[in-house]
């Protein structure tokens, strides 16, 4: 049998998404020798094509700017409406309470990721791709042993100092240590594709990602380079697993249930396979550990109504490399660093996870579609769609002022709040088969799950 071969490393990440190309260029550049393992090869598919403003520094700092631009679209805000709607409303970033970044981009996730992923090898990681990893295991110190095999069959052993999980949904180290956590109570579905010559809003608002509510859920429109824009129905899972055409009839259908967004896809040509997702959200017990951090979806995936996973992903990442760098600095700051990222990280996931949780609710509808500025409420909302969720003790009190208005908004609409539990539960049932998950792999899933007030 042939033995395997052993690589000594300063940091040893798993996964070359936007978490994992981050973390490793920031540590590169600190001087740390670095390996990246990727099980696939880029490009690959991924969703989450809408960027956020506050993500626009780290792309700076990344220096990839310039390469975003060619390959993205000028987003300068979000628009949001009924499904029935004749008008929406545009949120638009420049008008932030902070004064965030202006705009951000939307891109295919695939020429964005590899654009992270190569820039990391330019600044000297060892990026590896097609290996995977198959296990990891610490000493007393916390320095680890992974070993791996790549995709002619060649087994690794890897000694580093410091292990980084970014592996994404596959979520390595929760699944090994059994400490993930699906959310029953935001158990989310998804049904998607890349259409061709749809109708884009007009002016300098054309490249916005558009939001559509309708009585399943809600709708996104992201307009991508070469005529394409995405499109796809984020659903209660009780409505999706009442499918029984094709994928590609059940999506045209779901879409013609919004009347105005329908409208928009007089002229579409679908271009692309459509693909399923679910389980959208859940968490780990823990995101640290002796030896060892977890960033981005490996800890954590809330949901993609706000375009928060590839921000949340690398400003985790660009804290985690913090970390990393002072621990292999001085073993006995771990703890306080871990504290202070864990607490951070867990911050920015909960001021996200209330909207997002409470986004298809007629209380947070009602919101968005009646803002009021008193006490710049409006303004906090769109530093939220903005990404500024972690450090501004403005923005954040004025989250908790929107909580209070949200909470007597729910007992105003409280009979259309019952109305939409009822529905579910009538819906639930059958289950949804057959269609090709973001992943690439069968969705055979039955989800299951409720809805918050």
């Amino acid at each position: 049998m042939e033995a395997a071969r052993t690589i000594d490393v300063d940091v040893l990440v798993a996964g070359g998404g936007p978490a994992g190309s981050t973390i490793s260029t920031l540590l590169a550049r600190k001087g740390h020798k670095v390996t990246v393992l990727e099980k696939d090869t880029h490009p690959r598919f991924h969703i989450g094509e809408s960027l956020l403003p506050c993500n626009m520094p780290i792309v700076e700092e990344l220096g990839v700017m310039n390469e975003l631009r060619a390959m993205g679209v000028v987003k300068l805000g979000a628009d949001f409406s009924l499904a029935t709607d004749e008008t929406w409303r545009t949120y638009h970033f420049a008008r932030s309470y902070n004064k965030t970044p202006p705009n951000a981009y939307e891109v295919k996730r695939s020429d964005f990721d590899e654009l992270l992923f190569r820039n990391a090898t330019k600044n000297g990681v060892d990026t590896r791709e097609g290996v995977t990893l198959n296990s990891v295991t610490w000493d007393s110190e916390g320095k680890s042993r992974a070993e791996a095999v790549t995709a002619s069959g060649e087994k690794l052993v890897f000694n580093a100092k410091y292990f980084v999980d970014a592996s994404g949904r596959d979520t390595f180290l929760s699944k090994k240590f059994d400490m993930k956590v699906q959310n029953k109570n935001h158990a989310s579905a998804a049904i998607f594709g890349h259409f061709r010559n749809v109708t884009r809003r007009p002016g300098a608002d054309q490249g916005n990602i558009s939001i559509y509510w309708f009585d399943h859920g809600w709708m996104w429109f992201i307009p991508l380079q070469d005529n394409i824009v995405s499109v796809g129905c984020v659903c209660w899972p009780e409505y999706l697993k009442t499918r029984t055409t094709s994928p590609e009839d059940f999506l045209w259908a779901t879409l013609k249930l919004a009347p105005k967004a329908y409208e928009r896809m007089a002229q579409a040509e679908l271009i692309s396979e459509v693909r399923a997702t679910g389980n959208y959200s859940y968490t780990s017990d823990r995101m640290i550990g002796k030896g060892y951090i977890m960033i981005g979806d490996a800890f954590a995936f809330i949901d993609p109504v706000f375009s928060s996973g590839v921000y949340l992903a690398m400003n985790g990442a660009k804290a985690g490399a913090v970390v990393v760098d002072g621990v292999l600095a001085d073993r006995r700051a771990e703890a306080r660093l871990q504290k202070d990222f864990d607490e951070r990280v867990r911050k920015g996931i909960e001021n996200f996870s209330w909207f997002i949780y409470r986004f298809t609710s007629p209380a947070m509808r009602w919101i968005f579609k009646n803002p009021r500025n008193m006490f710049r409420l409006e303004e906090a909302i769109i530093s939220m769609l903005a990404g500024d969720v972690f450090d501004s003790k403005d923005v954040l009190r004025r989250f908790a002022m929107l909580r209070a208005i949200y909470a007597v908004r729910v007992v105003a609409n409280f009979k259309d709040q019952l109305k939409n539990k009822l529905t579910r539960k009538r819906n639930a049932g059958t289950v949804f088969r057959g269609v090709t998950t973001a992943e690439g792999q069968p969705d055979t899933v039955g989800f299951r799950g409720g809805a918050n007030p």
